[in-house]
């Protein structure tokens, strides 16, 4: 009898415990899929919420909201650093871009001497603006007006007459490389190249300086482009059309100050343009005229006596 009271003991007390815990593990489920479905739905998830499973519900949005910061900040974090390796990346890409490590030494250096003259006499056309500038006010820092505007008239000619001995030799490269069949044999069209560039360039030597200066910094482009595209095509080398970007942006750079100089004593200097040159060439032939006839004259009356 004992062993049967106790029996029936043990199995109430399991019953009661299993009750307790499906009651339990029910009201937790109700309690955390309560956000998750509609209040019609379960109507009576809301009555059955206790104050303390209140609290821990009404702590949830707390802690997405800390999760969802975290991984914002996160996230800004990456595209900073995204952002800086792309910058990274694209400077690298630059500075392969424009260099000139696979450039021959002997062309670099030679080429870079090169671009010397032009610089120079930019830079002294911007200086003598400076003193004929300042001496229209009064006395020059070094040289007066009239000795600074007379050497200005002497660097026009070695600006404009170096810059057509380059754009010729310039021309003069493409026939090199047609004799020597670098990337094959294109006959004319290869020769044309070089005998434009002499072409344009020496009747830049009779116009005034400012308009020889534009067409020669013209010229020095179309033949960046000419040569830019013959390197991409393999009619020249790969590393051609870089070397004459650099050299050919020294230059125009050099006449573009060049330009701006002269342009702030446009109204100091005397220009002559090719009309005056030509009238004074048909003056001087007039003049040499009448004095040789003036000459016979003497001569003829002289003779009658």
């Amino acid at each position: 009898m004992m062993y049967r009271t106790a029996a029936t003991r043990s199995v109430l007390r399991a019953i009661s415990n299993s009750n307790a815990s499906v009651a339990r593990s029910t009201l937790v489920n109700n309690v955390f899929k309560a956000p998750l479905t509609s209040s019609a739905r379960f109507p009576a998830a809301r009555l059955t919420t206790s104050p303390s499973l209140a609290l821990a519900a009404a702590r949830k949005p707390v802690t997405t909201a800390l999760v969802r910061y975290a991984s914002t900040g996160s996230k800004g974090a990456d595209e900073d650093v995204d952002m800086m390796a792309g910058i990274k990346t694209e400077a690298k890409v630059i500075k392969n871009t424009f260099s000139l490590a696979e450039v021959p030494k002997e062309a670099l250096y030679l080429g870079m001497a090169g671009v010397i003259p032009y610089v120079a006499t930019s830079l002294q056309t911007i200086y003598l603006a400076y003193e004929t500038n300042l001496a229209a006010s009064g006395d020059g820092l070094i040289f007066s007006g009239q000795s600074a505007e007379l050497l200005l008239h002497m660097i026009e000619p070695v600006q404009v007459a170096y810059g057509a001995v380059i754009l010729s030799f310039l021309g003069a490269i493409h026939w090199g490389l047609e004799w020597a069949g670098y990337g094959g044999k294109y006959g004319y069209k290869r020769y044309a190249a070089g005998v434009i560039a002499p072409a344009v360039a020496w009747p830049t030597l009779l116009l005034p300086v400012e308009y020889a200066l534009i067409s020669q910094f013209l010229a020095f482009t179309f033949l960046y482009y000419n040569d830019a595209r013959a390197a991409a095509a393999g009619r020249a080398p790969h590393w051609y059309g870089i070397y004459r970007f650099v050299l050919t942006f020294i230059v125009g750079a050099s006449i573009v100050a060049s330009l701006i100089g002269r342009e702030q004593i446009a109204t100091k200097v005397s220009e002559h343009t090719i009309t005056d040159k030509i009238n004074a060439l048909l003056f001087l032939k007039k003049k040499e005229k009448e004095e040789a006839d003036a000459r016979r004259k003497a001569e003829a009356g002289e003779e009658s006596e």
